[in-house]
């Protein structure tokens, strides 16, 4: 009995003396992030903010941007999808190679697009990674609601006569992955409602309905006699999926 109890002891010992030893093995995670209803966030956006830590201490284990293009839109937005069917097919990503000797459960956070601040949308999700057992080919997608808004028109603190009333009001509008839109097209600016919600000295004015007059081009007239500090926001909103994207800015009726 003795004897089966050192070898039990031994067995265990060497065991945990292997585990001890084993050696990090380097093991691929690609990420992709890819806007809702639309195409993969790459470097003609400025691609989206990848970071990946460990879910438990937090600790960041690798960073950077996705890069490439915005990917096939036949197969992502017109094909049906198959299942285990590629559908990045060479888009934009960001690729790490980790370091592990044992699975490591992660936090991956995607920040997009990563250069229009107004815009940005965190989206994380969790994952294990085993050694030697990698996530590539189209790899750990995610999703990024929204859409990219940028006022043009008024500028920001632009003093405007009240004499020059009506003036005009006007935004661009875009997919996060920086995806046109264009009227009766593959995403239909005609079909999307934007507007401008304006205020005047703190207190709500008037709600201005842009229309679509060229390429991901909104705009309307805005009548403001009355002189005073005007708030602007004009947000984006697609009824059929739920995205929304807003801009702001300020301006001066003397």
């Amino acid at each position: 009995m003795n004897r089966l109890k050192w070898l039990i002891v031994i067995a265990l010992f060497q065991f945990s003396t292997a585990a001890a030893m084993a050696e990090p093995v380097a093991t691929d995670i690609v990420v992709r992030a890819k806007a809702r209803d639309a195409k993969f966030i790459g470097s003609s956006i400025g691609g989206a903010l990848v970071r990946i830590r460990d879910a438990d201490s937090g600790a960041l284990l690798a960073e950077g941007l996705t890069e490439g293009s915005t990917g096939n839109t036949d197969k992502i937005m017109r094909q049906p999808h198959s299942r285990y069917g590629s559908i990045a097919e060479g888009a934009a990503a960001f690729k790490a190679t980790l370091e592990i000797d044992e699975p490591v459960f992660l936090t991956v956070e995607v920040v997009a697009p990563a250069i229009k601040r107004q815009a940005r949308v965190l989206s994380q999700t969790q994952t294990w990674l085993v050694p030697g057992k990698p996530i590539d080919g189209d790899g750990l997608i995610v999703e990024v609601p929204g859409m990219v808004v940028d006022l043009l028109s008024p500028q920001t603190h632009q003093a405007v006569p009240a004499a020059d009333s009506p003036f005009e009001i006007k935004a661009n509008v875009v997919m996060m992955c920086g995806c046109a839109l264009t009227p009766d097209g593959l995403w239909d600016g005609s079909k999307m409602e934007v507007a401008a919600i304006v205020r005047k000295d703190g207190e709500l004015y008037k709600t201005v309905p842009l229309k679509i007059q060229d390429t991901s081009t909104f705009s309307a007239p805005l009548e403001a006699k009355s002189p005073g500090v005007y708030q602007l926001l004009v947000y984006a909103y697609d009824p059929r999926t739920g995205n929304t994207g807003v801009d702001q800015t300020s301006f001066i009726v003397q």
